[in-house]
């Protein structure tokens, strides 16, 4: 047991939890990177091959999440085909053209763009919009268990 490396494990993984609320902030990679600094920090001696192996299906879920959440959303609340489309491309489009909000404004206005557009009344279209919102905003509560998972994982093998 190293009391730095362990310290600084506790505390870039609170950190990475705060994170999981800030869109395009890939909070799994910094839980990724305490955990390699721990292990780096105590010779590799802490974390085992499937520890590990763990760590990185984990994460790979918590970033797959990102993607799919706004569609499964859209899809849960009527959206058809053209809005589930609306709503990935909404929400590429809007992390990269409009920051950290676009996340949550993208996938919306994509979803309700491509419903229009697909013929959908104003009303089915702005449910199926809605429902990307809660999508993400449920993608992001998962994403925070699953990092709670990771972090603490990780403590009871270090503690």
């Amino acid at each position: 047991m190293n009391l730095t490396a362990d310290v600084l494990f506790v505390l870039l993984w609170a950190a990475a939890l705060v994170l999981t609320f800030v869109p395009m902030v890939p909070a799994t990679l910094v839980i990724w990177a305490a955990a390699l600094l721990h292990e780096a920090l105590v010779g590799f001696s802490e974390l085992s091959a499937s520890d590990w192996g763990w760590l990185i299906g984990l994460g790979i879920l918590a970033m797959t999440l990102d993607n799919v959440a706004a569609a499964f959303g859209a899809k849960r609340y009527g959206a058809g085909r053209a809005g589930v489309w609306g709503a990935l491309i909404g929400a590429l489009i809007g992390a990269f053209a409009m920051g950290p909000l676009g996340v949550l404004i993208g996938p919306f206005l994509g979803a309700l763009a491509a419903e229009l557009i697909a013929g959908k009344n104003g009303r089915e279209a702005l449910r199926a919009a809605w429902g990307s919102l809660v999508g993400v905003l449920g993608g992001v509560l998962v994403k925070l268990a699953v990092h709670v998972a990771m972090g603490w994982m990780v403590i009871q093998r270090i503690f």
